[in-house]
């Protein structure tokens, strides 16, 4: 049963009823909402454009009542911290945001204006909200639990591969998130398996990263998924196959790319909820009343082309649990 199951969250699907999509209809107002991404605008596909197809569902129509003023910081953290002043400066209704360093950056630009975060890292940590439950403040939205997410990959791992036993985690070192999951995967690590953390801070860091991990005679590396590695996800799974690596990840991006597995919420389901948030705030909603909400669900990605390339026979009672096999 390979049925894949929907990102289910507290919202509901009823945030998408009809009575909603009349509503932006009937206001007369045309409103400005703000996008905030440290990646670069190839993600556009997967990232931004299911926002704006939430909020078309829900009656916001570029060139009728919004205006959507998208940004990217190109993995420059200088960058994108003078893109979140830019869009307050431009008095948008709204600021969504992807990944933590957005989110810490749009918080840092304002304290009035609201900010809708989609997998943001830990924002407790981080202090954008008071608690997941109270936001308390200009900011709510979606979290991922990446961190505890980077622990369940080495599990799955060890299902899906008995034999791996030197098993690296990369990770950009520039992301504090990735710090966070890397302590979480290290209380998980079993007797028979060690963890080597992989540490990159810019793209040019990755070849020797893979390639001094491969000749260390690894067997495996769980990538964290930020910015950096989900733009070069192509490049690092090609290195990984080169090498004989078993690659996991947790969007299922690097399952596509070529990983033998991925687990974790859609993201794409993600942003295109994040639609619902931004619709109760321009309706009235505050952000520091509504909860951040995490996925009840997730998908398990196994890519049994890639574990024919490498020779592996993945135990069938881990291929039932798949919600889709790339063939």
């Amino acid at each position: 049963m390979n049925n894949r199951r929907k990102l289910v969250i507290a919202l509901g699907a009823s945030a998408l009823a009809a009575p909603f999509a009349s509503f932006a209809q009937q206001q007369g107002k045309v409103w400005r909402i703000g996008y905030l991404h440290p990646g670069s605008a190839s993600l556009a596909p997967i990232r931004f454009e299911p926002l704006r197809q939430g909020l078309q569902t829900l009656g916001y129509v570029e060139g009728r009542n919004l205006v959507l003023e998208a940004r990217w910081g190109e993995g420059n953290m200088d960058r994108l911290r003078m893109l979140a002043t830019e869009l307050v400066q431009l008095k948008v209704d709204v600021i969504v945001t992807g990944g933590e360093a957005a989110a810490v950056a749009a918080g840092n630009a304002t304290a009035s204006v609201p900010i809708v975060m989609v997998d943001p890292g830990d924002p407790v940590r981080t202090k954008l909200v008071a608690s997941l439950a109270r936001p308390g403040g200009n900011v709510t939205g979606l979290s991922s639990a990446a961190s505890d997410l980077a622990a369940k990959h080495l599990q799955l791992l060890k299902e899906a591969v008995p034999r791996v036993t030197r098993v690296g985690f990369l990770w950009n070192a520039n992301a504090p998130a990735g710090q966070l999951a890397l302590t979480e995967t290290e209380k998980v690590v079993v007797l028979g398996v060690s963890l080597q953390p992989i540490e990159v801070r810019q793209a040019s860091d990755l070849d020797e990263a893979v390639a001094a991990f491969a000749r260390s005679k690894g067997d495996a590396i769980i990538v964290f998924a930020d910015p950096l590695t989900f733009t070069h996800r192509q490049r690092i799974m090609e290195m990984a196959a080169q090498r004989g690596l078993v690659a996991v990840s947790g969007a299922r991006e690097f399952a596509d790319a070529g990983g033998l597995m991925s687990y974790g919420p859609s993201f794409s389901d993600m942003f295109r909820l994040a639609a619902t948030y931004v619709d109760k705030i321009l309706k009235g909603a505050k952000p520091a009343d509504l909860p951040v909400e995490q996925p009840m669900t997730f998908e398990m990605v196994i890519n049994s082309k890639t574990a024919k390339t490498l020779g592996i026979t993945i135990p069938q009672m881990v291929l039932m649990r798949a919600d889709k096999l790339i063939e």
